[in-house]
């Protein structure tokens, strides 16, 4: 736990709102996405993190415009994703003030999109999302020691490529994307605490910084996250309904000993 650890906001966009559910369901608005990045920037959060939840489901491009809008009022490093599908539309968002692009489904279906967006931006601007389910019990895994693994899913967590998750990220770092962001399906909104079995076990097979997404709901469970293995933290309803601050966290995360910004 040498590098200090990032506490990253993330607003899941749909038709221009932020939202928050339970495993991808049960939708409640939380607000306006610039506005709500704009406070925590101001709040100290490291990074923030923008998903378009629904363009790759709805085939829509990301809108360049949140984009545009987030660089007039945010200071801090961006991430923005959803309905990328090429280097022109990383370009685009990357153009519009984005610092970094974040790909999912369109990797999985055209995986050399990961090496044309690191040769031509840097590994640094590419981050590779996945949302993964742990696999059923009874499917075999052809893991060593039997136990299912966790399963890759694209559209927003509509469609199971039954897809290994570690074996995929694995060949993502191996075409050149810069970080992982790790979102457990099972743990989303839940606020039960990150699937820490997932981080570490992404951390024993890669060397790319991991983002632990999913399941955050106060700031122990993201000092578990740190020690299994993320480098920084992603959380949606703690922040965004007023549970903790970012400065609630970082303090939190500080007297356990994970060094934060």
């Amino acid at each position: 736990m040498g590098l200090k650890v990032r506490i990253i906001p993330c607003l899941d966009v749909d038709a221009g709102r932020v939202v928050k559910g339970t495993r991808f369901k049960d939708l409640r608005d939380a607000g306006d996405p610039v506005e709500l990045a704009a406070l925590y920037d101001r709040e100290g959060a490291d990074e923030i993190v923008f998903y378009d939840i629904t363009a790759s489901h709805e085939d829509r491009d990301t809108a360049t415009t949140l984009a545009r809008r987030a660089a007039e009022e945010v200071f801090i490093p961006y991430t923005i994703g959803g309905g990328v599908r090429t280097v022109q539309d990383m370009r685009a968002m990357l153009r519009a003030g984005a610092d970094k692009v974040s790909i999912n489904s369109a990797a999985v279906r055209t995986p050399d999109l990961i090496n044309e967006g690191a040769e031509r931006f840097g590994s640094q601007c590419v981050v590779l999302s996945v949302d993964v389910k742990r696999a059923e019990s009874g499917k075999p895994s052809g893991k060593p020691n039997g136990k299912p693994g966790w399963e890759v899913y694209l559209n927003g967590g509509r469609l199971n490529t039954e897809m290994d998750a570690v074996e995929w990220l694995v060949e993502g770092e191996r075409r050149g994307a810069g970080e992982f962001v790790l979102n457990s399906m099972d743990s989303d909104g839940t606020e039960s605490g990150y699937d820490l079995d997932l981080i570490s076990e992404v951390a024993s097979k890669t060397g790319l910084p991991i983002i632990a997404s999913g399941g955050a709901g106060h700031p122990g469970h993201m000092v578990s996250a740190v020690r299994a293995g993320a480098s920084a933290v992603l959380a949606a309803s703690i922040f965004h309904f007023g549970e903790y601050s970012i400065a609630e966290v970082k303090e939190a995360l500080g007297e356990a000993g994970v060094p934060v910004r």
